[in-house]
């Protein structure tokens, strides 16, 4: 049977879950689903954010990146060849480091695509990177644009009456720069023809390069006239270490609405069930008016963190015992689930 025949049965399927859904969970904290449903289907695919949609996560994440003729891409790497068969399909593109760089293609190039879930390269063999997801080489998936991305959740909340929202991310956006992409522009361009313009529309716009976002909010959204909720992702203290200095949060506030600190830095990896080891991470955040969104939190086996006994439980200690304002995961039916029943 060809793929588009699959697809219609396999969306309606997915939104009959939707009157079970409640619009928004009661206790006001936030489901993102990280890369869609990626625990269930191929990462950043349309499929993907559709499951997610209809699993009542409350935002939906779109990783982008640009082509070589200016589009934007829904892609987590810059780089194309763990989540689809680019070498397979284009021989000798490579770069001397032996990647293929969605920069490097155009896209219809990108359309001819196969994509897949996350793999790894072992032993000159693919393999998935979360064994128990979505088998590599099933089905048949593409690689969508930003605007594809949008029209979907847009599309779907017109016909279900809900109001998701999007949760944007610029990828690199200094290797984009030396390539002779002004990726952040081009993001805000879309952004604002697709209607999100104010702090009070279902979007939240992040990067991990905090040179980039005051760009962002000093030049390129007045530029533009909009002005959205920008979010300042953080893996490592010792990328912006004034950040987790005494008036290091303050200080971003003036330029951001939130942060997205890798989990972590929320509670120590160090802790135990008995002995949870909180940062003062949220504390200062939410002291200087600022959203607080971590991330990854993943139920496949292996990837809870020894303080926790399950994944309830880990949500538990972030949502109400930390207290932060919602979290990216790639299983947003667990996390919808357990604010409904919290």
């Amino acid at each position: 049977m060809p793929a588009f025949q699959l697809r219609i049965p396999f969306l309606a399927g997915l939104l009959l879950m939707l009157a079970s859904v409640p619009v928004h969970a009661q206790s006001g904290k936030i489901v993102i689903a990280h890369r869609g449903a990626s625990g269930y289907l191929p990462e950043h695919t349309l499929e993907a954010k559709a499951m997610a949609y209809a699993m009542g996560a409350h935002y939906i994440e779109q990783d982008l990146v640009m082509t070589r003729d200016d589009r934007l891409i829904v892609l987590h790497d810059i780089t194309l060849d763990r989540t689809t068969d680019v070498a397979a399909r284009f021989p000798g593109r490579a770069r001397a480091d032996e990647r293929y760089y969605a920069i490097d293609f155009d896209l219809d190039e990108v359309r001819q695509l196969q994509a897949t879930g996350g793999s790894l390269l072992v032993d000159g063999e693919r393999r998935a990177g979360y064994a128990n997801r979505f088998p590599l080489g099933r089905s048949t998936f593409r690689v969508p644009t930003f605007e594809e991305e949008i029209e979907l959740i847009q599309g779907l909340n017109h016909s279900t009456g809900r109001d998701v929202g999007i949760y944007p991310e610029i990828k690199q956006p200094e290797f984009h720069r030396a390539e002779g992409k002004d990726i952040s522009s081009a993001v805000v361009d879309v952004l604002k023809r697709y209607g999100y313009t104010e702090k009070s529309d279902k979007v939240f716009l992040q990067t991990f390069s905090y040179p980039e976002l005051e760009i962002i909010n000093s030049e390129i959204m007045p530029r533009a006239g909009i002005d959205i909720r920008l979010i300042q992702l953080v893996r490592d203290p010792n990328a912006y270490p004034w950040m987790f200095e005494a008036e290091g949060l303050r200080m971003l506030a003036e330029h951001a609405d939130g942060i997205g600190p890798a989990h972590p830095l929320i509670i120590d990896p160090q802790s135990t069930p008995d002995a949870l080891r909180f940062t003062d991470l949220v504390e200062r955040a939410h002291a200087a008016g600022l959203d607080v969104h971590p991330y990854t939190f993943r139920a496949d086996p292996g990837q809870l963190p020894a303080y926790a006994e399950s994944f309830d439980d880990l949500l538990e200690q972030h949502y109400f015992s930390a207290g932060v304002d919602g979290l990216f995961t790639d299983f947003p039916d667990l996390a919808v689930q357990f604010l409904q029943t919290r």
